[in-house]
Order: C-alpha cells, then structure tokens, then sequence
C-alpha cells in the first residue's frame, strides 16, 4: 500500500465513522506530511511510495485505529 492509497482507506474508514480527515503536506519535512484523523495525528511519508507493516502499524497506532480496518 502507498501513500495515496493509505489516505483512500482512512477517508473511507473516517466516512463510515463520521470523522474528518484531514491531510497537511506542508506539516512535514521534504515530501512528508501529517494526516489527522479527528483529533489524532500522525505522519505520513511520500504519497508514491510503498508503507511498510511497520510503518503502517506505528501509523495505525498512531491514530488510534487497527490496520485491518483498512
């Protein structure tokens, strides 16, 4: 899974929830950015390349979610 793809799960996570999500590129070093989701955060790496499982599990935790609710 990548970048965009990650934000495509969660946007549709967030709807079926009724949370906002909202991505910031500019709230991060280089191409990172911050996505947050209701009133967790986290940092989201370039949106064209590949999320590792442990990256996506910090990144899950992060937000306060469960990767296989992507």
């Amino acid at each position: 899974m990548n970048g965009h793809e990650f934000l495509r799960r969660l946007n549709k996570l967030a709807k079926g929830r009724k949370i906002q999500v909202v991505y910031e590129p500019v709230h991060g070093k280089g191409s990172d950015g911050t996505v947050f989701l209701g009133a967790e955060y986290t940092t989201l790496k370039d949106l064209k390349k590949e999320i590792g499982p442990g990256l996506l599990s910090k990144m899950c935790r992060d937000l306060k979610i469960k990767p296989k609710d992507l």
